[in-house]
């Protein structure tokens, strides 16, 4: 591929960032240990180099058990400041925290570009996404404690249910949306009181570092406590403890399965899981090839497939087959490469080192059991990228028909039977979603039942996305557990619980008193409007 241009000086980095912070007990600690450099792959030398972008902490099992420890004591069996704060005042730290988080937009987006190869547009999307995702968070907040400011009766009981916080919560978030799905787990967990423990991905980990300040700043002490490092030297010896409440992570599920085993008491884990999953596309013999074509290539191809709501296998029918496949290869070649701030630009830099050599693995194998590159550019190479491929006919026994490609690389299997991919749908180890193609709603409205047993989201002639933030978004299979969304995530990390009183006039008294008097923030009819 030809040689890029220079970098835009509004979106060159200054001298690399070294990391030597990390937040504990309400402190931002020095860090005088061992550190791990953060290269991009973008380069800006005339023969390809990595671009070294700075160095983090190398932390391990001490510095874990430190945030632990700061955790525990911030929650403090349940008497800790934050979770018996008032609601308003939660609201009034995370609002202060927002408002000085805005601030840093500008260095957060040139790190999200530069650590991952996010295009521009999707990198101020990301960090403007969750901003309104947090806004949106606290309003339905606002919205569940109103809900919850008044006494039911039952049988002569009377009840206050409120929802509580859990405990401890260790927060791992994934590389490909590192800040949006990352504070889709951690904002709602703290809103909720409980205290948290967060480690960044491995890409994508230098753009929190704008963020430290504002976290101490805006919350009690152990609240928020962060931490760098590899997951297995961090998040593994806090495991071990047992005592975490809840694994919240989004990644994939080898990694969420050997946390869940180092946990000395797993049915007392709470586990919020974001996996892998393997989105089919499912083109009818009527679908509109226009407007099919576009939703594919985004949906397969936007981030580089590096998304777990991409479309990572595509059914088509036989009877469009060879239409769909031509105007579809065509428009993956035309598709712009570029650095992520290139005008027009839709493929990007990889940011895994070793990502383009495990696409071509997934392409060698499916070449060497009979499928076709259908794209002329499919499988061109350079250091740091390698050309999306379109792959026909893809069989079961290959690898990129059985794997989560999560990259640059197309499978297409024909179908002339609608009970051909539902089958291999249903013995799919996945079930997120899925996105259906088509206009006869005699044939669509019985496929769309059968699709919403089969997976969490059925997308009608639209591909397969996370958003808007209001809609659930969960898996069935290994693909998910628990539903993130801003009204479901707030449940996700929180459980009913409520005081209780027979309807007699010593509690009647009583309860008259804690009301009148506002000396417990649990029995509390007061309500934000």
């Amino acid at each position: 591929m030809k040689n890029l241009p220079p970098v835009p000086e509004k979106y060159q980095l200054p001298e690399p960032v070294a990391q030597r912070h990390y937040l504990v007990g309400g402190t931002l600690k020095s860090w005088g240990g061992p550190v791990t450099e953060v290269y991009s792959s973008i380069s800006t030398t005339p023969s390809y180099q990595p671009t070294l972008l700075g160095s983090i902490p190398d932390m391990g099992e001490e510095a874990a058990h430190e945030a632990l420890e700061a955790a525990l004591n911030a929650y403090d069996k349940g008497k800790g400041v934050w979770p018996t704060m008032k609601v308003r005042d939660r609201i009034a730290c995370m609002e202060k925290f927002l408002k000085q988080m805005i601030t840093q937009r500008e260095p957060v987006v040139r790190l999200l570009m530069w650590e991952i190869g996010k295009s521009l547009p999707d990198s101020e999307k990301e960090f403007d996404r969750t901003v309104e995702y947090i806004r949106d968070t606290l309003e339905e907040y606002k919205q569940l404690d109103r809900d919850c400011a008044r006494f039911k009766k039952a049988e002569g009981v009377y009840a206050h249910i409120r929802r509580g916080p859990l405990g401890v919560v260790l927060c791992l978030g994934p590389y490909n949306y590192p800040l949006n799905e990352t504070f889709a787990l951690l904002i709602p967990a703290i809103i909720m009181g409980n205290t948290t423990i967060f480690k960044p991905a491995k890409h994508g980990v230098l753009l929190i570092t704008p963020l430290l300040e504002a976290f101490r700043n805006s919350f009690p002490k152990g609240v928020v406590n962060i931490l760098f490092g590899r997951g297995r030297a961090v998040a593994g010896p806090i495991m071990k403890t047992g005592k975490v409440d809840v694994l919240a992570l989004i990644g994939n599920s080898l990694s969420a399965n050997a946390l869940q085993e180092q946990h000395p008491k797993s049915n007392r884990l709470r586990l919020v899981l974001g996996l892998e999953a393997k989105n089919p596309a499912i083109i009818m013999p009527d679908a509109d090839l226009d407007l099919t074509l576009q939703e594919c290539l985004a949906g397969t191809l936007s981030f580089n497939g590096q998304r777990c709501t991409a479309l990572k296998i595509v059914y088509v029918h036989e009877d469009v087959r060879e239409k769909f496949l031509s105007a579809f290869s065509e428009a993956v070649d035309a598709l712009k490469f570029g650095n992520p701030w290139d005008e027009g630009v839709k493929l990007t830099p990889l940011p895994e080192p070793g990502k383009p050599d495990y696409i071509q693995e997934l392409i060698d194998d499916a070449l060497a059991r009979g499928a076709k590159i259908m794209n002329a550019k499919g499988g061109q190479r350079t250091e740091n990228f390698i050309w999306p491929a379109v792959l026909y006919p893809v069989t079961r026994d290959m690898r990129v028909y059985q794997e989560e490609q999560f990259g640059p690389v197309i499978p297409v299997v024909s179908f002339r039977e609608i009970d051909e991919p539902l089958d291999d749908m249903a013995s799919s180890n996945y079930g997120q979603q899925v996105s259906l193609f088509g206009k006869d709603v005699y044939t669509l409205a019985p496929l769309i039942d059968t699709l919403a047993n089969l997976v969490c989201r059925v997308n009608l002639n639209s591909s397969c996305q996370r958003g808007p933030d209001v809609y659930p978004f969960t898996g069935r299979k290994d693909s998910a557990q628990s539903t993130l969304s801003v009204h479901d995530a707030l449940r996700s990390f929180s459980i009913r619980t409520f005081v209780a009183f027979k309807d007699n006039p010593l509690n009647t008294e009583t309860v008259e008193k804690l009301l009148e008097t506002k000396l417990s923030n649990f029995i509390s009819t007061d309500y934000l409007l």
